[in-house]
């Protein structure tokens, strides 16, 4: 069984969230499982010098785009037991940035073409395309309508996995024939066409075989108007090929008993992780004495990650005998906040507005508790991550935080964090003050509640496992 997956970034090569984290670790779970998992994304300018010096040439051809011509090449690159292609247009990748040009549409809609067309020259005729999220949802469109009578494309299966359905792809309706050259094409158009534009998700949720998203609550919340993205409808329309497959980390890369970015390991020893708290506290200049509880955000300061809930009770969290360290980039207006905050409060608050992945790693292994209480959350992958490093999340009982952490339970000791269910700022507050009580007053259940989480296993195990049966089953309806 080959697979090809399509995707704008992968880890190591390229990141800007979550996405590139699933695409670079989920590929080398689904190679253990007797699935050969194949990789292309785009070869832009800044992936580092370390990956592009080993890459080799593969293939040259080129692209019609509308009525240009574009040259395209494909390079491989072999790392940690998988293939990587890199596909290159000068034009459109040879850019100082991955996202946030005016022609986004025409770059991915290159990118979506050309992962077809090159497909002929190399050395691989997959079974299975998996697109993902916008930038690669063209591909089961352009598949049906341009590529489909081609033998060597006729038996080819889709599917298309949503990481974050606000993020859709919308183009002016005449790229239809400018960009795509799909005039004349009646089912193509009613595939794209959405509200007064073109809209390159909407049509690979049409075009594709088979939906998956990143967690089972958040493929049945997206069937509703308040998350659906106005997109709801549709994916109510193809609710039998929708599943929602819970996210897995990247267990080596995560795993408290061998990360060199820590001060000391561990695995279940916790006052090892009392060390790493210590030694984070002396690096960001925060008090060390006394045994107060740290709390922390990694994300990126937008609305989505409920930053709004986070301001409304920041002046009560600073009457707290505790600390709190935040981690991540985004809207200016968290940005200067949250600095206000952090200069008032500077002996038990602390703001890195940068992207740090060693500093993420020690905030993991060093704080008390972890921080999400998301408007919407599609996965979310740091509060997985916590837990591996002994971190109690506070989230948000939506999407992926739902699947992922089990609440605390004051009778029977049962849980792996603490959650709370509306969108209110005092209930989080609640819930904050109900983890920071527990952490003083009873030792026992705190203990046993890491406990918990440690033993918990988020690796991409089971849910390979989920997508190999998708797979199968897309192949087996093929026959």
């Amino acid at each position: 069984m080959k697979v090809l997956f399509a995707a704008s970034e992968a880890f190591p090569f390229v990141k800007t969230g979550g996405l590139g984290d699933v695409a670079g670790s989920l590929p080398k779970a689904l190679q253990s499982k007797d699935t050969e998992i194949r990789v292309i994304l785009p070869n832009y300018a800044a992936i580092a010098d370390e990956f592009v010096s080993h890459m080799t040439p593969e293939a040259e051809f080129t692209v019609e785009l509308g009525w240009r011509k574009i040259p395209c090449r494909i390079q491989r690159l072999d790392h940690q037991g998988i293939v990587y292609y890199f596909l290159s247009s000068d034009y459109h990748f040879n850019r100082p940035n991955y996202y946030g040009y005016a022609d986004d549409g025409e770059r991915f809609a290159l990118f979506c073409k050309s992962v077809l067309t090159g497909l002929k020259y190399l050395d691989y005729q997959a079974d299975i395309l998996h697109s993902h999220d916008w930038h690669t949802a063209l591909i089961p469109l352009l598949l049906q309508e341009n590529f489909r009578m081609e033998p060597f494309y006729s038996g080819m299966k889709t599917m298309l996995t949503i990481h974050n359905l606000q993020y859709q792809g919308q183009v002016p309706l005449d790229c239809f024939e400018d960009l795509l050259g799909l005039g004349g094409h009646t089912a193509a158009w009613e595939k794209l066409e959405y509200k007064g534009c073109l809209n390159f998700l909407k049509a690979g949720i049409l075009a594709a075989d088979v939906i998956t998203t990143v967690s089972p609550t958040y493929a049945k919340e997206i069937q509703h108007a308040y998350y659906g993205e106005t997109l709801d409808a549709i994916l109510r329309q193809r609710k039998a090929d929708l599943h929602g497959i819970l996210n897995g980390i990247d267990t080596d890369l995560f795993d408290p008993s061998k990360d060199p970015f820590l001060a000391i390991n561990y695995r279940s020893d916790w006052a090892k992780k009392k060390q790493n708290k210590k030694a984070l506290q002396e690096l960001l200049n925060l008090p060390a004495e006394g045994d107060r509880p740290m709390l922390a955000m990694v994300t990126r300061l937008v609305a989505q990650k409920g930053l709004d809930l986070v301001m409304h009770i920041l002046i009560e969290l600073m009457s707290m005998d505790l600390q709190l360290v935040v981690l991540g980039t985004g809207d200016k207006r968290f940005e200067e906040s949250l600095r206000y905050f952090a200069e008032k409060y500077s002996d038990k608050f602390i703001l890195c507005t940068t992207f740090d992945e060693v500093l993420a790693h020690k905030i993991y292994g060093g704080a008390d508790l972890l921080l999400m209480p998301s408007k919407m959350e599609p996965c979310g992958l740091s509060q997985m991550i916590a837990m591996r490093y002994g971190t109690l999340p506070i989230v948000r009982e939506v999407g992926g935080l739902k699947d992922s952490v089990i609440p605390y339970n004051e009778f029977t000791g049962e849980g792996t964090g603490f959650s709370f269910a509306n969108y209110n700022a005092h209930e989080l507050l609640f819930m904050i003050q109900k983890a920071v009580k527990l952490y003083y007053e009873n030792k026992k259940a705190w203990t046993a509640l890491v406990k918990n989480a440690l033993s918990k296993d988020f690796s991409w195990h089971q849910s390979a496992g989920q997508y190999k049966k998708l797979y199968q089953h897309l192949l087996k309806k093929g026959n």
